[in-house]
Formats: structure tokens, sequence, C-alpha cells
């Protein structure tokens, strides 16, 4: 039976009124993914002076590294996911690649999960995190969350001097697309090091040292560290906004191929409507003419 035309006329509106609501939430990603790549960029200067102090910190070291100590390596693990709906596999797709980073080598691996939904997954997956975080619902946000995740390496780190640490996330790539990335942050790549060694510095004043070279090191390393989460959390953010933006964007294109076939039934039935009250007027204006005759 085919619908009647006030059956189709609140297909409409209800077509209509949820058209609107994705058009704000593809707003809202877009402003978002906006101001997460601001972010990311605001953090190059930033970046820049962290890498001029610990340019003048290994240029001047008189302590040679030793190396790992006795004890056995930890790796800590930080999970960027995603607590917010419309996203497709993103949580999934993390999950997989950070299981398959450890395979089954979990007895020295502690995961931090930023995100409760990657939280469940990881400990489907790989293994269940030794903590969990919230995921930021702004930039402004980051900045606490990066300042607690590094007090929890830190505690770690008091524990067991010798860690790894290394950062799991989605980072954006053209268009809705991300990839799944792994970067290590410590221990430091001697490699990097060897580049810091060789930054000049701006100035004719030679730096200076001052107080307890252990301490000025990890003080410049934990500013490293601030710069690198902070990154993996804003590009992370980025990719999850872009993929909601993407979802937006097919929802839209649905509405509106919808909102066309809703608008041929309605005038095929109005026009349908127009001709049987035309029909019935004539048929009408015939039988009286011919009761007259």
């Amino acid at each position: 039976m085919s619908e009647t035309i006030e059956t189709i006329r609140r297909k409409i509106d209800r077509a209509g009124m949820l058209r609107s609501v994705v058009r704000t939430m593809k707003t809202l990603a877009a402003s978002s993914i906006r101001q997460y790549e601001d972010a990311v960029c605001s953090l190059e200067d930033y970046f820049n002076t962290v890498e001029l102090g610990l340019s003048a910190f290994l240029a001047q070291e008189q302590r040679k590294n030793a190396g790992p100590g006795g004890g056995s390596m930890i790796t800590i693990a930080i999970v960027f996911g995603s607590d917010q709906g419309l996203v497709g596999q993103f949580n999934d797709t993390l999950s997989d690649y950070v299981a398959a980073q450890f395979g089954k080598s979990y007895e020295k691996l502690q995961i931090i999960a930023v995100g409760e939904r990657i939280n469940a997954r990881l400990s489907d997956a790989v293994t269940k995190p030794q903590r969990l975080f919230p995921v930021p619902n702004s930039v402004n946000a980051i900045t606490g969350l990066v300042g607690s995740l590094l007090g929890e390496t830190e505690k770690i780190r008091e524990r067991n001097p010798d860690i790894e640490v290394k950062l799991f996330y989605n980072s954006p790539l053209s268009g809705e697309h991300y990839q799944s990335t792994a970067k290590r942050i410590l221990p430091v790549d001697e490699a990097w090091k060897q580049g810091i060694r060789r930054t000049a510095w701006p100035t004719k004043a030679v730096p200076q040292l001052i107080g307890d070279p252990l301490a000025l090191e990890w003080a410049l390393l934990r500013e490293y560290l601030f710069v690198s989460i902070f990154r993996a959390c804003a590009e992370s953010l980025a990719s999850e906004n872009s993929s909601r933006l993407a979802a937006m964007q097919r929802a839209e294109k649905n509405i509106d191929d919808m909102l066309q076939n809703l608008m041929q039934s309605y005038h095929s039935q109005r026009q349908e409507m127009i001709d049987e009250e035309l029909f019935d007027v004539i048929s009408a204006f015939n039988a009286l003419n011919g009761n007259g005759g």
C-alpha cells in the first residue's frame, strides 16, 4: 500500500530536522579539526626552545650515558583513543595495531589508556591497561591530561629508572583518512641526540648549565616529553574529528538523496490528488449538464 501524502510530509519534516543536526555536527567537527591543527603548529616555537636547551646541555655534558642499569626495562605504552561516536573503526584499528606491535610480550608492558572505549578494546586485544584517563574535549583540556600522563610516567620511573615510553595514536592523513602510529619518545634516539648537539646556538653568548646535571637533563627531557605527548593527543583528536566529519558528509548525502525521493513521491501524490479532484469536478459538471438536457 502506498503511503499517504500526510505520512510523506511528516517524513520530509523529520529528514529536514535530521539534516540540520548533521550540518551542525559537520560544522563542529570542522572547527575542532582546525583548533587541534593550530595547537600542533603552535608547539613548534616551544619545541625549538626545548631543543636549544637540550643542545646546550648535550654540548657541555661531561657525564657519559652508562646505558641501562641492572634492572630490566619497562615499556610504558600511552594509547590515545576516542570516546565519541560516529568515528567508525577508530578504536578497533588502533587496538589491533598495538596488539600487533607487542605480540604476546606483555610481562614488562604497562599500558596507560586515554579513553574508556580504547581501554575496553585493549583489555580484549592486548592486556588490561594499568591506568585510564578521560579523552580531553577541547584544546585547553589537553594540557591537564599531558600533566597527568607525565606524573604517572615519573612514578613508574622512580620505581624503575630503565623505562621505554611509546605513544600510540591515529595521526591524520589527507581528507578523512588516518593511520595508526607508534612513536618511541624514551629512551631518546641517539641519532636524534647527535642532531641536537649540532644545533647552533642563536647568539654569541655561551650558555651556562646551572644545578645538578641529572636533574637538569630530566627537566629538559620532561619538556620534550610534554611536547611529544601533547602533539600526539592533538593529532589523535584531529583524526577523530576528520573521521566524524567524513561520516557526517556521507550522512548528509544519504539524507539529501532520501529527501529528493520523498519530494518526488510527495509531488507525484499531490499531482494525483489534484488530477482526481479535477476529474471529480469534470464528472460532476458533465453529470449536471446531462441531467439538465
